[in-house]
């Protein structure tokens, strides 16, 4: 069983390589038409081929060139009409004469859709239908029996692998852009979440006044159940933030803590974070600064240049929230 996988990998590796040597300008030219496609890339194949076809739209799709799957025996009754003058048409055969993809492409034709095919056979029926032909063959199938489409497939999908990266490339499609079209990856997630989306606002955010007593400090901290409890002055500004430690601290060196004022529990200068902060720099921030909360304020800039404005909290944000959206 080893040595048949071993021949296996090896026949589709050796398929792919010989492939990739004889590219020439018609790739180019194929990559030049998908790039300045007005419409959508339609991708079409019949049996296991279609299957590939359906990963390469996929592909496309989530690489910036919208496209679609048409199964050729449905565009025979009535799906054809998806199909608009300003889209592309990128057909997998490997024999070249599918019966399914030859009845359609008159339709294609009168339409003057540009139409590429990813064949295995240079004079056959559908590359001479053709505006152009990217050459797919393979010197012979993995399969023993030479039957099962399988290093014929493994090409097509490379080739149109090459043509979806070739094309993000030409876009200048960025890891931002792939982020949008995966919001529910990892990716998204990590490029796309803000602290705003994340954070405790309102009443949820642990305050106190720096007049006030340690006893209102600890019952602060008690209710919002953040581990620690921001200091404010008398024009809501954040001047400092009392947590765990602090308190445990103090209660060391023998202070009263019940009736020591916020003020002198406090550490001052509490980091921060703003809300439209992406939420995997508040991870970092924490990470690096080895704390579990972070407040969240406006940055001061030419749009906010009122200092009171910025040091006004509008936010918390905890590591369990981080670890709740996925991004630990």
């Amino acid at each position: 069983m080893l040595d048949t996988a071993r021949r296996t990998l090896s026949l589709e590796a050796r398929a792919i390589d010989t492939m990739a040597a004889r590219l020439d300008e018609r790739f180019v030219r194929a990559v030049e038409s998908l790039h300045d496609c007005r419409g959508r890339v339609v991708v079409t194949g019949m049996g296991k081929s279609g299957l590939i076809g359906q990963k390469i739209a996929a592909t496309l799709s989530s690489t910036g060139t919208p496209s679609f799957y048409l199964h050729p025996a449905e565009g025979s009754h009535g799906d054809l009409g998806m199909l608009t003058r300003q889209d592309c048409v990128i057909a997998l055969s490997n024999s070249g004469e599918t019966v399914e993809l030859i009845a359609i492409m008159p339709v294609i034709k009168r339409l003057g859709i540009t139409l590429i095919g990813l064949l295995g056979r240079m004079d056959s029926t559908l590359a001479r239908m053709s505006d152009l032909v990217l050459d797919v063959s393979v010197e012979r199938e993995a399969c023993p029996l030479g039957l099962a489409p399988t290093s014929s497939t493994t090409a097509a999908l490379a080739m149109g692998d090459a043509l979806a990266v070739s094309l993000l490339e030409k876009r200048g499609f960025n890891a931002e852009q792939f982020a949008l079209f995966h919001p529910g990856g990892n990716l998204g997630k990590r490029l796309l979440l803000t602290v705003k989306d994340l954070m405790h606002t309102g009443s949820r955010i642990p305050l106190v006044a720096e007049h006030e007593n340690g006893r209102e400090a600890i019952l602060e901290m008690t209710e919002k159940r953040f581990g620690m409890t921001g200091v404010i002055n008398s024009k809501r500004q954040l001047v400092g933030i009392i947590t765990d430690g602090d308190l445990r601290r103090h209660l060391e060196r023998g202070n009263a803590l019940l009736t020591q004022q916020a003020g002198e529990l406090m550490t001052p200068q509490p980091k921060t974070i703003a809300p439209d902060a992406l939420a995997v720099e508040a991870l970092r921030k924490m990470e690096e600064k080895k704390i579990t909360s972070l407040f969240v304020r406006p940055e001061r800039d030419h749009r906010n240049p009122d200092p009171i404005d910025c040091d006004t909290v509008v936010g918390v944000i905890h590591l369990h929230d981080l670890l709740q959206a996925g991004l630990m």
